[in-house]
């Protein structure tokens, strides 16, 4: 069987645009396949990021924060957001919320199989599995299939272990996201905690590094109980829930096309959609996803142009990871520079790639010129 669109990878970037296609009036009847390896059953990660308004999956928000601080050795500041809303995402949350409305839908078919190869055939994308080989006019992948080389010269992670913690005694304000602390040893790279808290006695703390090479395992926990003990003060505390990731910010240029291969869409990281200078995807995927769909409905080709402001946003990104990974100047020390220095709303708009050119200027301006210019010519 042909099927009109095949998506390879049931992550966020997938099954946001899947959730996509089954809303849109035009869409919903087409054959869609969904290929992934595992059923997506389990809470292996979280998303948060920043919004204006109620966004697509506003029902299965698991809290939302209107008040973020940043914490460093020289200052300490709280923010209250007048448009913006910084807002968490369960994994197992979003992955229920599509899969169970997709169930709904006889034109979806799912296939739990590792894909092993993505190619174009006589005008048509071909997914080849463990098991067979699927046909579509179009394939969306976000598997890791196309990732070009990655290494040390021109790539950082962004690695972290998060606990939810439920402590016995009530200790948190649930109306702060706590954004960054970087009041912790440096010793790895850059390095910061997040704690989210969703209750007065229950909390995301999370423990995160943008360094060239992971730590041990025992490095992050020790960490971690470090920090809740004397930062927090919590003495007392249940772990509920843990999860551990790794995000790759690199100058490494992936593409949202697959050379020669025009019906071959990646999306999400596969697409460069996780920003480099930060790691955040999930909102990049919701605004890349909503484009294709735009273009499907015209009946294009279902990959957005690249627009000017966007190659400038991804300067600015390469700028940044290249003043890091030179050592030019400590991420912590910038994005201290630029808490201190300006508004959320600007921050948060320059970080979300929705700001103005102002704007932009206004964030670059608080920086030190020089180690950015020489970057900055470097990356252009």
């Amino acid at each position: 069987m042909k099927y009109d669109y095949i998506i390879a990878g049931a992550g966020c970037a997938g099954l946001s645009l899947l959730y996509r296609m089954l809303n849109d009036n035009d869409l919903r009847q087409k054959q869609i396949l969904v290929i992934d390896k595992s059923q997506k059953n389990k809470n292996d990660r979280t998303w948060c990021f920043w919004e204006k308004g109620e966004g697509l999956f506003e029902e299965i928000v698991t809290h939302q924060w209107k008040t973020l601080e940043f914490l460093s050795d020289d200052f300490q500041r709280q923010y209250a957001m007048e448009n913006y809303r910084y807002k968490m995402i369960q994994g197992i949350d979003f992955y229920n919320f599509v899969l169970d409305f997709a169930k709904k839908h006889e034109n979806v078919t799912f296939v739990h199989e590792a894909i092993s190869s993505i190619t174009s055939v006589d005008g048509e994308a071909r997914v080849a599995t463990e098991n067979a080989e699927y046909n579509a006019t179009y394939v969306f992948n976000s598997t890791s299939l196309f990732y070009p080389k990655m290494d040390t010269q021109n790539s950082l992670l962004q690695h972290f272990e998060g606990w939810v913690i439920n402590a016995k005694k009530p200790v948190f304000d649930a109306k702060v996201g706590r954004l960054m602390d970087f009041r912790l040893s440096q010793e790895h790279g850059d390095t910061f905690m997040y704690v989210l808290p969703t209750s007065e006695t229950e909390a995301l703390v999370e423990y995160t590094l943008f360094t060239k090479k992971v730590l041990e395992k025992e490095q992050y926990k020790t960490a971690l109980k470090s920090y809740i003990k004397d930062y927090l003060h919590i003495d007392e505390y249940e772990i509920q829930h843990t999860e551990f990731g790794i995000i790759p910010m690199s100058l490494a240029k992936f593409s949202r096309k697959v050379p020669n291969e025009k019906n071959i869409i990646n999306l999400g990281t596969a697409g460069g959609f996780t920003k480099a200078s930060s790691g955040y995807t999930f909102q990049f995927v919701q605004k890349h996803t909503e484009n294709i769909i735009h273009l499907l409905k015209k009946g294009k080709h279902p990959n957005p142009r690249v627009t000017f402001r966007d190659k400038m946003f991804q300067w600015y990104d390469r700028t940044l990871l290249e003043v890091i990974l030179s050592e030019k100047m400590a991420g912590k020390d910038i994005f201290a520079t630029i808490f201190k220095n300006r508004d959320i709303e600007t921050i948060l708009a320059f970080l979300g790639n929705e700001s103005s050119v102002w704007e932009d200027v206004k964030v670059m301006s608080c920086l030190p010129i020089m180690p950015f210019l020489t970057s900055g010519v470097k990356q252009l």
